[in-house]
């Protein structure tokens, strides 16, 4: 590296380096994580669709170690988006720890726990990381666009010693309180009219979604700029990414699949309606592009649950947008279906959660939206339905979550309504009945 090019570099760092002592950490709504965030030796990788929020979940876990007692000194932070690294390798990031250690000498050896954000944008990162760990007894966590971190990208490069941090946009209860309105402490005792209140505020977070731009804009200027986010992620994180050249199939991909939540999506049928409007496209394509829109977040799918690979991969998938907000965007019905929105809301509450999810259809034919799985193996069934006061709708999803119920002896049984008018008259033996108010402010059951 010329002399001239590795004092430019030492000179950037080390603006960068007093800007994350001397700055103010930014004051933003708390992100609630569930689990572990850190283990030793292991890099947290923090997660997500652009614009969920990785980077102010970074600057929260700085502000955490602080109230502890950190010193500022031992927790940089770097961005490596920074325009005038653009052209850095992995060569030059030595050049980062010998002005740290020039400028922080008071920093203690081995406390140090830097924070990179946008690192992957940096070719060779990876080996860096490890050396870090290996030899600074250092902690070390990273966020960036999700295209560029994905999990089997660390698994790979860091060969096992990622720890994966998954940051959605905003929950239901963290939106409450970014509104300045945190959940009550005791749900039992609120009176009709605030159950009510806080029902009418559910609906209108599940029209508007969780990212955290889009709280308290206008109708027209949310819509822009939630479709702006796809563009990003589409162009930035699927075409330049992987070198995409069918970006009107792409284009068709993204609109059906945001638009029709809840849906199950078969790879043959939807090729079939791309022919027909003479857009050729191959079925191993299509695979390619749904496997790139997962891996960047905008769009999750759920497998059938089946104890034969091959039953999964021959059932159709059930495919959601990452928001609920997302959906009133790009439905061409003119008409947003609720429904389907409230469980768009609880898989993105259950992936929160860090519970692995399927859906059960039963020999009967019947469908239960969700079989969850917790990381000690427990099980439960969910059912998701906007009105269950009509005893006709209440007992059809009960019948099916009794079906599936049969298959999953020891599975839990849930049935979830949105409000506390569209409950059942009553509640089935052996099934949980709660409003979606109630299960999506509860930590956890």
């Amino acid at each position: 590296m010329a002399a001239a090019s590795a004092a430019r570099l030492r000179q950037v760092f080390g603006e960068q380096l007093a800007d994350s002592l001397r700055k103010p950490l930014p004051d933003l709504t708390r992100r609630r994580v569930f689990g572990k965030v850190r283990f030793p030796g292991k890099v947290t990788a923090v997660l997500g669709m652009r614009r969920a929020g990785k980077t102010t979940y970074l600057h929260q876990l700085r502000r955490e170690r602080i109230e502890q007692g950190a010193g500022r000194e031992s927790l940089p932070y770097v961005s490596f988006e920074d325009e005038r690294l653009a052209d850095l390798d992995a060569s030059g990031l030595d050049l980062l720890l010998i002005e740290h250690a020039r400028r922080l000498p008071d920093a203690a050896a081995g406390s140090v726990i830097w924070h990179f954000d946008e690192i992957q944008v940096v070719p060779g990162w990876e080996r860096f990381v490890r050396r870090l760990l290996d030899t600074e007894r250092t902690e070390v966590l990273i966020s960036g666009s999700s295209s560029a971190l994905l999990s089997r990208e660390i698994a790979t490069a860091l060969r096992g010693r990622a720890w994966q941090v998954l940051i959605h946009p905003f929950s239901f209860e963290e939106a409450l309180r970014h509104a300045g309105q945190p959940r009550p402490d005791d749900r039992a005792l609120l009176t009709s009219r605030d159950r009510a209140r806080l029902e009418r505020r559910l609906l209108a977070w599940l029209a508007t979604g969780g990212f955290p731009e889009a709280q308290g804009l206008d109708p027209s200027s949310r819509r822009q700029l939630l479709r702006d986010y796809v563009d990003v992620a589409m162009l930035r994180d699927v075409v330049e990414r992987h070198g995409v050249r069918n970006v009107a199939g792409l284009r068709w991909l993204v609109r059906h699949l945001l638009g029709n939540a809840g849906g199950l999506f078969s790879i043959e049928k939807f090729r079939a309606a791309l022919k027909s409007q003479g857009i050729p496209i191959s079925k191993d394509t299509l695979h390619q592009l749904l496997g790139y829109l997962e891996d960047c977040f905008l769009v999750r799918t759920v497998w059938m649950e089946s104890a034969s690979e091959r039953q999964r991969m021959v059932n159709p998938r059930k495919a959601y947008p990452v928001d609920p907000g997302l959906i009133p965007v790009f439905d061409r019905t003119g008409r947003a279906n609720v429904g389907h929105a409230l469980e768009t809301a609880v898989l993105v509450e259950l992936e929160r959660r860090r519970q692995e999810v399927t859906y059960v259809r039963t020999p009967e034919g019947y469908e239960v939206d969700f079989l969850a799985r917790g990381a000690s193996g427990e099980l439960e069934l969910i059912q998701v339905c906007a009105d269950l006061s009509d005893p006709a709708t209440a007992a059809r999803e009960c019948r099916a979550l009794d079906a599936a119920g049969k298959l999953f002896p020891r599975a839990r049984k849930r049935l979830l309504a949105l409000t506390h008018d569209g409950l059942p008259a009553e509640a089935p033996p052996g099934t949980q009945v709660q409003t979606a108010c109630e299960w999506l402010l509860n930590s956890a059951e």
